[in-house]
């Protein structure tokens, strides 16, 4: 039997909601960061709202969970609940519902620095991830458009 693996995604504003993952053997949760953040703009793009950064990198985005962060294309950048700080454990079947983030994927401007630190991790594989808090990020392979969760 699988084991369930929890993916977070990671979330400014809201309570703690729970929803169903796409894939048979993953669940979506969201957390709060526990602040919040001051932004400058908001824009509407494809039905998502773009807050506080530049379309150009990581930035947040209102979806029907919540503001989340998202790439430039606003699709929705995860978290795995089993890694820890400074290191992916997401690979192989897990690694095909849950891509990894390139560690060159540019950050928007705009994001509160305090709550929201990037970095990157290097993969087994030698390639470069993208990471928030010392969190390797993933997107998920079932999202199809913008503002998917």
């Amino acid at each position: 039997m699988t084991v369930m693996r929890r993916v977070f995604i990671i979330a400014v504003l809201g309570a703690v909601v729970s929803a169903c993952g796409a894939a048979p053997d993953a669940s979506v949760t969201t957390t709060t960061a526990g602040a919040t953040t001051t932004t400058a703009s908001s824009t509407t793009t494809s039905g998502v709202s773009t807050t506080g950064a530049s379309a150009q990198g990581v930035h947040l985005a209102n979806t029907g969970l919540g503001e989340v962060l998202v790439d430039p294309d606003g699709m929705t950048l995860y978290v795995f609940g089993a890694d820890t700080e400074g290191e992916s454990t997401c690979y192989e079947s897990c690694a095909s519902n849950w891509p990894s983030v390139p560690g060159d994927l540019q950050t928007g401007t705009g994001l509160d620095g305090s709550i929201f630190e990037f970095g990157t991790v290097t993969r087994t594989d030698g390639t470069s991830q993208l990471t928030v808090n010392g969190k390797p990020l993933y997107y998920f392979a079932g999202d199809s458009a913008p503002g998917d969760t």
